[in-house]
C-alpha cells in the first residue's frame, strides 16, 4: 500500500476538501502543515513543475496534484487502485 502524504495550510478550503474525500475513503493519509514552513513550500513547488497551491498531494513518491486531481482520480476510480499498487 502506497503512502499518501497531503501537503495542506490552515485557512484552505481545498485541503479541508481532499482531507475529507480521504477520510471518507477510509484511506490513511500523512499531513503536514506548511503554514509557518514557507521554505519547505517553496521546495516542493520547484520539484513539482511550478505547482504553488495547497493541497500538494502525493501517493507514494509520485505527485498527483491537488485536490481537483485527488477527485478525479476518485471519480475514475483509480484512486484506490494508485493506492493499493505495489
Amino acid at each position: 500500500m502506497q503512502e499518501i502524504t497531503v501537503y495542506t495550510t490552515l485557512v484552505c478550503s481545498y485541503c479541508h476538501a481532499a482531507k475529507r474525500l480521504l477520510e471518507q475513503r477510509g484511506l490513511a493519509f500523512k499531513e503536514v502543515d506548511l503554514t509557518h514552513n514557507p521554505k519547505l513550500r517553496q521546495e516542493l513547488s520547484e520539484a513539482n513543475s511550478g505547482y504553488r497551491t495547497v493541497p500538494m498531494i502525493f501517493i507514494g513518491r509520485e505527485f498527483i496534484g491537488g485536490f481537483t486531481e485527488l477527485a478525479a482520480l476518485d471519480r475514475s476510480g483509480s484512486l484506490t487502485a494508485k493506492v493499493n499498487a505495489p
